[in-house]
């Protein structure tokens, strides 16, 4: 019994308790990310913003959760119900197992692979399956449409990423996610020398989350709520969920790839003094303010314009700059030895 213990259910209890340490911490802050949001563009707006329930409106974000919870789950008649249901759950799981190569300081990670950067790409990569398959399974034009543009979009901004993580992979020589961390700790962070590249892949991050000025999935005026216009009750909650659990998901990777991640901006005293998890949090949050900023002030863009601007602009740019930076590491003697 001692062996079976040690050997099957202690690390499976050790499994559970790391993944229950990510998931419900990140749960209450997409529950927190909504409130402020509409706090922030509340006072971008010269309005109120939540201010009822709770002190200072704090429990408004439980309250929509609760009425969520509680409506009646719609089927349409002629959807394809299996699929139905199985999309957003989809969309929401993929938000959340992204976080098993995340690390939160040095060895503070759930799985420390190898391969994290290409496992956090194909993860970002697979969302689009979600929205597919809501737009298909409901059976209505309207959802059909707007889940094949979100899906070029999709599609479109990750081959610009690709070429971003391409360029950083060049200056770190590792797949690891915490190697990319610690080769910004013996120089400068990486959106110093790769600051184009920090541009592109903050502005794809946009759109590979469907926020303002790139949300053309829900855009009201042709399209009415988008792909999940036919979703109720809590399978329209796992697409909200899903959703904002990709902005703090693309904002820890932006955080990573080029501000550091963990580390502090300065390896003086009283900087050096925070912990690690706290600088990370610190940066997505800075990051996180920047898509509720974007989304109150840019009006959205036109499909066309999205589609130029990201095979015309993104891509032939960021291949640029894979093979400067490739050059610059190959002439000056850079290329990191692995």
């Amino acid at each position: 019994m001692a062996e079976f213990w040690s050997i099957y259910l202690l690390p499976g209890i050790i499994i559970l308790a790391q993944i229950l340490a990510i998931v419900v911490p990140l749960l209450l802050a997409v529950a927190m990310l909504t409130y402020f949001e509409r706090k922030i563009m509340a006072a971008m707006q010269l309005r109120m913003g939540p201010n009822v329930v709770g002190p200072f409106g704090l429990l408004q974000a439980f309250a929509d959760g609760a009425k969520l919870f509680f409506k009646e789950t719609v089927l349409p008649t002629s959807a394809n119900k299996i699929v139905f249901l199985i999309a957003p759950m989809l969309t929401f799981c993929l938000s959340l197992v992204a976080w098993a190569v995340i690390p939160f300081d040095d060895g503070m990670v759930v799985s420390d692979i190898n391969v994290g950067i290409l496992y956090l790409f194909a993860i970002s990569s697979l969302g689009v399956y979600g929205i597919v398959m809501a737009g298909w399974a409901s059976n209505s034009k309207y959802p059909f449409l707007s889940a094949l543009r979100s899906a070029a979009q999709m599609v479109s901004y990750e081959v610009s990423i690709g070429f971003v993580i391409i360029t950083v992979l060049l200056c770190v020589g590792s797949l690891n996610v915490s190697d990319v961390v610690r080769a910004q700790a013996e120089g400068v962070w990486f959106f110093i020398p790769l600051f184009p590249m920090f541009i592109i892949f903050f502005i794809s991050a946009l759109a590979e989350t469907n926020r303002h000025p790139f949300d053309l999935p829900e855009a009201e005026a042709e399209l009415v709520a988008g792909y999940q216009v036919e979703y109720s009750s809590m399978t329209f909650a796992l697409f909200f969920l899903g959703e904002y659990a990709n902005m703090i998901l693309m904002s820890g990777l932006t955080a990573i790839l080029f501000l550091g991640g963990w580390l502090p901006p300065f390896d003086i005293a009283p900087f050096n003094w925070i912990p690690g998890p706290i600088w990370f949090f610190l940066k997505i949050s800075v990051l996180l303010f920047v898509f509720v900023w974007v989304r109150a002030t840019l009006p959205r863009y036109r499909y066309d314009q999205l589609m130029r601007l990201g095979w015309k602009v993104f891509l032939p740019f960021s291949l640029f700059w894979v093979a400067l930076t490739a050059g610059v590491l190959v002439a000056f003697d850079l290329v990191p030895q692995t």
